[in-house]
């Protein structure tokens, strides 16, 4: 081959050499190689010449063909440059610039075209999917089985969050992604047999980081989870025949051509890859137009704090006045309110709201068959015609959105029923917030009313239960490395409560472990378009002033992230850019206090910054600090604590 053609296609991206195509990134540091052994397609990543993952399989299985086996790759890949820019203010860089080189590498097998598999990588980013051709006559097909897998070197450990079996747990809901992680454990398990839940976060010994999740996944598919087995290989796996009660197919249909969601696989010598990305929404575009421009706001609400028995009129119009009294624009109306309040005196509350410039979410529960969660309003959320005349009634109120709950399943059919909720939202002006759920995949930008999921161990486990509190520094510093890395997560906390019950009283409850500016350090670490905090009326006399003022003025939506420091479920520093403003925010999950000398490179030497910290007994003070000219700044954080600086 000649030297010039091949320097020539290096510099692009791409290279062919005999059975092997290979697709680098635009900086040139991340490489995927691509190759056929024995028919079977497999593929490699290294970065910096190091290999993060090695040989793994490709291919599907489907009703009208095995393309996982006796497969040939065509000579040339078609070769693409992709270079986007788009604008989205509800994840965590509001204006996104998207370069990547995409190869298009299509097999075929007894002479006819049977899949293409898309790679496209950008700086430290790899994502691959499928596209499947007709087979004969065939124009529809069953993907039964994705041989996709991820072969870890080694020595690599494990962050994971085991998946859960189905129509387990409350009111037989789960599966939905609220199981406890793992930290630093080794490969070779899975989970508690039925594999682990996305995002999937991997230590490659010394190298650096690898994080595995999908995206772009609609009602075209069913979500995935990943597989563990021997031997460092992870494959993806299609949901559980249990799911659901039972109802809907595990297996995806598609048309043909048709194409499966994206699976995503970020790379880092450090965290900062895996914190910054913005994959899930590079590789998607919005599915329709938004109605109406979409509010991302804050507000308050009672359960947390009051539980079921105070989602009542006069409780819920005191929040009201709460969220007036923070400068917040919403409340959330949680379960049982079609009861305990009603639609007529709801519509009160929407009037009374309105007039103090705060809006209203209401809950709904999602189930009709598939879960014995009790809390209504039930029966409205799964069926079109009502849903619709359900979501007309909202709209003429002025309801802001919606929070629907009790999913509990990845099937093709569930994910179809999250795409209509919010396609009818959207044709109302509604937003939707999802609990008891599946991950967001892509949906910030695939739906433009979409405004947060659960997914997540949240904030009602610090109520229910004292061994939540004890470890909630800990899952605060590794949510930002694993869930909150991949979409807008649904958390519900910043409580300066001392104890989760409605008066804030001792012997009564859970007591929260963590300090004041702990709380106010995970407003900030959270990233949520839309948030409601677990604060309480009783917090504009109980909280400390400096306290209660941040969280008046904390943002929603973010310009910009960057990753500091920080090691999953010990610690994390953080800086989030609103406007010119940074606010820099860290919390200590580890025994030992925790001293730093932390760069700020973004801020200007010699400005005044305003810090707010914990003494050795989490007495949280605020100060003022002059950046020194080296930009560095010193930080202290005890464990169950936390710091802000702002400029």
């Amino acid at each position: 081959m000649n030297f010039k053609y091949i320097v020539c296609l290096c510099v692009f991206g791409f290279l062919k050499l005999s059975a092997q195509s290979i697709v680098n990134s635009p900086d040139g540091k991340l490489r995927v190689s691509v190759s056929v052994e024995n028919g079977m397609p497999l593929y490699s990543i290294s970065y910096n010449e190091k290999v993060f993952l090695e040989n793994s399989p490709l291919g599907l299985k489907t009703n009208v063909g095995d393309f996982t086996s006796g497969l040939i790759l065509k000579a040339a890949a078609v070769q693409n440059k992709i270079d986007e820019t788009y604008q989205l203010p509800n994840i965590k860089q509001s204006l996104v610039h998207y370069e990547a080189n995409e190869g298009v590498l299509s097999f075929s097998k007894n002479n006819t075209a049977a899949i293409d598999v898309i790679f496209r990588v950008s700086n430290n980013n790899v994502a691959f999917k499928y596209k499947v051709y007709p087979q004969k006559d065939a124009r529809s097909c069953v993907v039964q089985e994705e041989a996709s897998g991820f072969l870890l070197p080694e020595g690599t450990t494990t962050f994971l969050c085991p998946q859960s079996k189905p129509m387990t747990g409350y009111a037989r809901t789960a599966p939905s992604y609220e199981t406890s992680y793992t930290l630093d454990a080794p490969m070779g398990k899975n989970g508690i047999g039925e594999g682990y839940t996305f995002p999937c976060l991997f230590k490659v010994n010394n190298k650096g980081w690898v994080l595995i999740s999908e995206t772009g996944v609609d009602s075209g598919y069913c979500a995935s989870r990943l597989i563990g087995h021997d031997k460092g290989l992870y494959t993806i796996g299609f949901p559980m025949q249990g799911e659901n009660n039972g109802n809907g197919t595990v297996a995806p249909g598609i048309p043909l051509i048709g194409e499966t969601p994206w699976r995503t696989i970020t790379i880092g010598e450090t965290l900062a890859p895996i914190v910054e990305t913005t994959i899930p929404f590079d590789l998607v575009k919005p599915k329709y137009q938004a109605s109406r421009e979409y509010q991302y706001t804050k507000g308050t609400w009672s359960w947390i704090m009051k539980m079921d028995s105070n989602t009542t009129f006069p409780v819920q119009k005191q929040y009201i006045d709460f969220s007036a009294a923070m400068g917040y624009e919403t409340i959330l109306i949680d379960a049982l309110w079609d009861t305990q309040i009603g639609k007529d005196k709801i519509a009160e509350l929407a009037q009374y709201g309105a007039a103090k410039g705060v809006g209203l979410y209401l809950w709904y529960n999602s189930n009709g068959y598939w879960n014995d969660a009790p809390q209504g309003p039930r029966g409205m959320m799964d069926n079109m015609t009502i849903r619709r005349q359900e979501m007309a009634w909202m709209k003429s109120i002025g309801v802001k959105g919606i929070k629907v709950d009790f999913f509990g399943g990845d099937k093709q059919v569930t994910i179809k029923l999250y795409e209509d909720i919010l396609t009818d939202a959207n044709d109302f002006g509604i937003m939707v917030i999802f609990h008891g759920c599946t991950l967001p995949r892509g949906w910030e930008r695939m739906y433009p009313n979409y405004a947060s999921s659960e997914a997540v161990l949240a904030s009602e486990n610090l109520y229910f239960g004292q061994a939540s509190c004890n470890n909630e520094a800990m899952n605060a510093s590794m949510h930002t490395f694993i869930r909150n890395t991949v979409g807008s997560m649904d958390f519900g906390g910043s409580a300066l409560n001392e104890f989760y019950n409605a008066d804030n009283t001792p012997n009564k409850g859970s007591k929260r472990k963590t300090s004041d500016v702990f709380a106010l350090a995970t407003a900030v670490l959270f990233q949520s378009g839309v948030q409601h905090f677990a604060l309480a009326p009783n917090n504009l006399a109980d909280a400390p002033e400096w306290a209660v003022n941040f969280m008046k003025e904390v943002p929603t939506t973010w310009d910009e992230v960057r990753y500091l420091d920080g090691y999953p479920g010990k610690y994390v520093l953080l800086a989030r850019r609103k406007g010119t403003k940074w606010y820099i925010a860290g919390v200590n999950a580890q025994k030992e206090t925790l001293k730093l000398k932390i760069k700020l490179p973004m801020i200007a030497a010699g400005a005044l910054l305003k810090c707010y910290y914990d003494d050795e007994k989490l007495n949280g003070k605020t100060k003022k600090i002059t950046l020194k000219n080296s930009k560095e700044t010193e930080i202290m954080i005890p464990c169950n604590g936390g710091v802000l600086l702002l400029n």
